[in-house]
């Protein structure tokens, strides 16, 4: 049987309750050190003083920039997720702020906002995802940067008719995405079954949003691009890049 009901999950922690939250620190993929680390290079070498985090999540990126010297202050909706900083090694030098990363206020001024891992995606909406960059260029300091990584929709991917890409397939596990092309929402689909049977569907919804429309976002809340990558290598973004890593500079 499988289902798609979570029991134990506090609403307020929205699509990163404890349910997502358990799991989220497992070893390898995006918590494999050669993912994070080239991530902490970039943020550490474009941060010039403290810095924010939106949706800290678990710390996975905010934990090691800390280490490095570097103030941390983090932006988290799920206390699920948050509650993961605090008892790891290095958790207590990142400072986090429970609350919705459209509208909440940090004290301080700070040279780098960034928001990584395609969650500017799970802003379901234009106007929200639109208030995330006024947001984050109420933080900055004239001159600061705002970087963003987020995926692309792989809409190349589907033949006329359909609707579906899948994205993962493993023993016991299935991952799919499904597009709706006029409003740019989309859902990421998680289908797992344990051994003796046991299944979970798990659905987390999205809005994609293409490059030049977060340029226009930017240039509505004050900035201007000033990098686009590939990636965290810095390699140059081109027709065929699947993700960016994009930077904006607030205006002084």
């Amino acid at each position: 049987m499988i289902s798609e009901t979570d029991t134990g999950d506090e609403a307020s922690d929205g699509w990163f309750p404890e349910s997502v939250a358990a799991n989220y620190d497992d070893p390898g993929g995006a918590n494999a050190p050669e993912v994070v680390t080239p991530a902490v290079d970039v943020l550490e070498d474009l941060a010039d003083g403290p810095v924010l985090e939106f949706a800290v999540g678990t710390g996975r990126i905010a934990i090691p920039l800390a280490a490095r010297g570097v103030p941390v202050s983090g932006i988290e909706l799920s206390r699920a997720m948050a509650a993961r900083i605090e008892g790891k090694p290095g958790g207590d030098a990142v400072d986090v702020t429970i609350g919705d990363m459209t509208e909440t206020r940090v004290d301080g001024e700070f040279s780098l906002v960034f928001l990584v891992f395609n969650t500017i995606g799970n802003v379901t909406t234009q106007d929200g995802q639109v208030d995330v960059f006024r947001n984050a260029a109420a933080h900055l300091r004239p001159g600061g940067l705002f970087l963003v990584e987020v995926g692309l929709p792989a809409l190349r991917r589907l033949p006329p008719g359909q609707d579906i890409v899948p994205f993962a397939m493993a023993p016991g596990y299935v991952g799919f995405d499904q597009y709706d092309v006029v409003t740019q929402e989309f859902t990421s689909n998680h289908v797992t079954v344990t051994p003796d049977g046991q299944g979970r569907f798990h659905r987390i919804p999205f809005r994609y949003v293409w490059p030049a429309e977060l340029d226009l976002m930017a240039r509505i809340a004050g900035m201007r691009l000033k990098y686009r990558w590939a990636d965290w290598d810095r390699s140059e973004f081109t027709a065929e890049s699947t993700k960016h890593v994009s930077v904006w500079e607030r205006d002084s």
